[in-house]
């Protein structure tokens, strides 16, 4: 097997024995060309399968994690591409500048307008230097807070794919007010008079996540994660070794089902075995599907009524009982 495996579909260790056997599948079947003879091929391929499904059906926390990371997996223009229309970008904040890690823009989807925002990576190192990894910036925030507004002008719906590993940490952005900047916009998004579907695609890293992330509904996909803090960063804190990422990443509740499971998100949107860049389209597809069913169950919501359940549903998070407080108290005293 070439020794540049880690470069395509299968990159991770525990993806190893599909490579390799991916690589002689690929050698089968110019030998079954060659020769006319699929008997070999069709062997292996059911061998593939059953791998796959023993592999991809058993996922750790962490291996979602590395999932939702994996430089194929579409990104926000993806989607767009892939199920919307007519989409035109509109950049700035009016105050600093452009931020290019979190995009935004107006466009149709089944000849709805809507107005969609979502962080962007990029593929290659000059593209990730120019979107920055997918951490935004203030002005990222701020101008996502200005199309927001715009939207609620006309009542256009909002929707909103989250995929960073954070809001960006430099010494410029915290200056510029980072902090405020996320928060403020937490406030004003949980009283913006529009529908705000929201869907985690990939990472959903702390602030940089919630500085987009209050909306009427919260979808991830399967192997996408949302946490208050990476794995790595968790490990470092608690036993000063990034190298417990994954014990950090079980101990996190980060996953698509953990969440679903504690009702921090509202739908869990599975993806083909292996991961949503086996087959974008798919689960493109799947998305839309949840956009569009999402709608329908608003539009005949009043607008009080909305920020009414926007509000319930985040007052919700987090479990609170008094006999666990009274017990503290009894401890303390």
């Amino acid at each position: 097997m070439p020794s540049e495996w880690r470069t395509g579909l299968y990159r991770y260790d525990f993806e190893k024995p599909l490579a390799e056997l991916d690589h002689r599948l690929q050698e089968l079947r110019k030998d079954a060309e060659r020769k006319g003879d699929a008997s070999a091929l069709r062997q292996l391929e059911a061998q593939v399968e059953g791998l796959k499904r023993r592999i991809y059906g058993n996922l750790t926390a962490w291996q979602r994690v590395q999932l939702a990371r994996h430089p194929l997996r579409s990104y926000t223009l993806d989607y767009i591409q892939l199920i919307m229309s007519d989409f035109l970008e509109l950049h700035g904040d009016r105050l600093y500048g452009d931020d290019k890690a979190l995009i935004g823009g107006l466009a149709r989807l089944d000849g709805h307008r809507l107005l969609i925002l979502g962080h962007q990576k990029g593929r290659e190192t000059r593209e990730n230097l120019l979107r920055n990894f997918g951490m935004a910036h203030p002005e990222g925030y701020r101008k996502a807070l200005r199309l927001m507004r715009l939207a609620e002008k006309g009542r256009v719906p909002i929707v909103i794919f989250i995929d960073t590993p954070g809001a960006y940490p430099g010494i410029g952005a915290e200056e510029r007010g980072q902090a405020h900047s996320i928060a403020y916009n937490i406030r004003e998004m949980a009283r913006l008079k529009t529908p705000i579907y929201i869907c985690v695609i990939g990472e959903g890293g702390s602030g940089g996540a919630l500085g987009v992330g209050v909306g009427d509904w919260v979808a991830m996909l399967e192997n996408a994660y949302y946490s208050v803090i990476s794995p790595e960063g968790c490990a470092s804190i608690l036993w000063r070794d990034k190298a417990k990422a994954p014990e950090a990443a079980e101990a996190l509740k980060l996953t698509a089902r953990d969440l679903l499971g504690f009702e921090l998100v509202d739908e869990m949107l599975e993806e083909p075995t292996g991961g949503a860049h086996h087959d974008p389209a798919r689960v493109a597809g799947r998305i839309k599907e949840s956009i569009l069913r999402f709608w329908k169950s608003v539009e005949s919501v009043s607008t009080d009524e909305l920020l009414r359940r926007r509000y319930e549903r985040f007052r919700r998070i987090g479990i609170y009982t008094t006999d666990f407080t009274h017990t503290l108290l009894a401890r303390s005293s």
